[in-house]
């Protein structure tokens, strides 16, 4: 039987700080899209309430409920439901990411500086000192 030989693969700081900013951005951007979805959904199950067969909706704050059994109580209600959580959720990740990013993207600026730093000082270090010619 072949062994496979080990891969390694080395990343440095900068790149991993550079991925994980990338990566926090991206689910940052898919919280919104959670939020905007149950925005649609809470709006429709209001629509789907309001256009049931009854006169007067029974409301409890904004969710409405109904005691007689409907065939688009439950649907609305469910859209509510499923709305709200939805949009509570999309808010909650979107300052969890934006946190989470902007801890990456410091982490990153300090990074590069010291690899700047670094790179400065190698380049002082190699460059020789020119002599001042005497012009006559």
């Amino acid at each position: 039987m072949r062994e496979m030989p080990s891969v390694r693969y080395e990343i440095n700081f900068r790149d991993y700080y550079h991925e994980k900013a990338q990566e926090s951005r991206h689910k940052e951007t898919q919280a919104c899209l959670m939020f905007v979805a149950g925005a649609i959904f809470f709006v429709g199950g209001i629509l789907e309430t309001l256009t049931l067969r009854s006169e007067n909706p029974e409301w409890f704050i904004f969710i409405p409920y109904h005691i007689k059994p409907l065939p688009g109580a439950v649907l609305g209600l469910s859209l509510i439901v499923s709305g709200l959580s939805l949009m509570v959720f999309g808010i909650v990740s979107v300052f969890t990411y934006y946190s989470r990013r902007r801890l990456y993207m410091e982490e990153l600026r300090k990074t590069t500086s010291k690899d700047e730093l670094e790179l400065l000082r190698k380049r002082q270090i190699e460059k020789p000192k020119r002599k001042k010619r005497r012009v006559t």
